[in-house]
């Protein structure tokens, strides 16, 4: 039997608190060793009860959640914290402050679920998953499938778990020209940091429109594509309903609801909808990456980026038959390797690299597209 995971609840409200240690209470895998009222205390608990992973509540007296993100970072540089937020607009700023700050991930807080017993299995669904993946060490004998490994020789070899088809394994072409018409990305845990450095590499103006997923609920996903134009000065919008995709500018799906894009004539527009989850996601990566194949195909360039579970692998299997091409972020700069990691296992990615060689990789392939000139288009003011 691994050892357990050690859990630290921060959070002012002794209802959380309990809710949170009844959860951890009923895994086997966690073990509650305390409990913290704000940072502050935090602080002085962590050399006291030795824990391998945090849950940190956003808004706290005395010290708030990202004032403490802050000093962990300063103290223990690897020491996973999963924030706690509220579906508030100030819940969602926040929240992406702590992530800017170091947080590792976040989920929220049970809300109008109607019971307390509804709010547990809201909470051992978003939660746990997220404590075990973040511990993974801890858990050496328990199969983690999002956590895999790129062998030497690719295979079809199932790796989305058991009872789940394995993607057909299409073989990695060499990199040459290309005529790029749009660059769509699907990011998760970690996204919203990896988005942020990826946009900033980017030579600007970019000559083609960006479509992303990022898994995130609504206003967050608001106030993510406010950030992601305030630090990258390039356009970036929640997309809405019939919105002209025009290149220079980013297009982020909004929370809540699956982003396609759909040819109109000689244009291109965002298409919205509540249709089912895909991998437990809306939005999801693999919707918008086929809309992408059907409207672009062999123009488009898609990128994966970190993330939990398999969300893109489908889409990306699409955007290869279609001719298009794939990059994936490597496991080393990947917060979790499980998207970008199930795409490169299929055999599915042109390129895997590290975060940082990205941009300067999608760059060099628009520049293919511009002739080698300097790529026109639109950025902020």
């Amino acid at each position: 039997m691994p050892n357990k995971i050690r859990v630290l609840v921060v959070d002012d409200a002794v209802v959380m608190r309990k809710l949170i240690g009844d959860v951890i209470a009923s895994d086997s895998a966690l073990e509650l060793v305390g409990v913290a009222a704000n940072g502050r205390i935090a602080l002085q608990k962590i050399p006291q009860v030795n824990p391998d992973i945090i849950t940190m509540d956003v808004e706290m007296p005395e010290m708030d959640g990202v004032q403490a993100v802050r000093e962990i970072r300063k103290l223990y540089p690897r020491m996973p914290v999963i924030m706690f937020s509220t579906l508030t607009q100030r819940g969602a700023e926040t929240t992406i402050d702590a992530l800017s700050a170091g947080a590792t991930d976040y989920v929220t807080k049970p809300a109008n679920v109607g019971s307390v017993g509804e709010s547990i299995n809201r909470l051992k669904a978003d939660l746990v998953p997220r404590l075990k993946t973040h511990c993974r060490g801890k858990l050496v004998s328990l199969p983690l499938p999002t956590m895999i490994k790129v062998p030497a020789a690719v295979s079809s070899l199932a790796v989305n778990g058991a009872g789940h088809t394995p993607a057909k394994v299409v073989t990695a072409r060499p990199s040459g020209p290309q005529q790029v018409q749009v660059l769509c990305v699907g990011a998760s845990t970690g996204g919203p940091n990896a988005l942020a450095d990826l946009f900033q590499s980017l030579t600007r103006p970019v000559p083609v429109p960006v479509v992303v997923v990022q898994h995130m609920p609504p206003v967050f996903t608001r106030i993510l594509a406010e950030r992601i134009e305030k630090n990258s000065r390039i356009r970036c919008h929640e997309a809405t309903e019939g919105q002209e995709i025009v290149p220079g500018q980013i297009f982020l799906a909004p929370g809540g609801f699956h982003l396609e894009v759909v040819r109109d004539g000689a244009r291109f527009r965002a298409h919205l909808h509540e249709g089912l989850p895909e991998n437990s996601c809306r939005p999801a990566v693999d919707v918008l990456f086929r809309s992408v194949a059907r409207s672009f195909g062999s123009g488009s360039l898609a990128v994966v980026l970190t993330g939990m579970g398999q969300d893109g692998l489908r889409g990306s299997e699409s955007i290869r038959e279609a001719g298009g091409r794939v990059i994936a972020q490597d496991e080393a700069t990947s917060v979790v390797w499980g998207m970008p990691g199930h795409v490169a296992q299929a055999g599915l990615a042109d390129a895997i690299l590290p975060l940082p060689e990205i941009g300067p990789e999608i760059s060099r392939r628009l520049l293919v597209r511009s002739g080698g000139n300097q790529p026109q288009g639109s950025t902020c003011p």
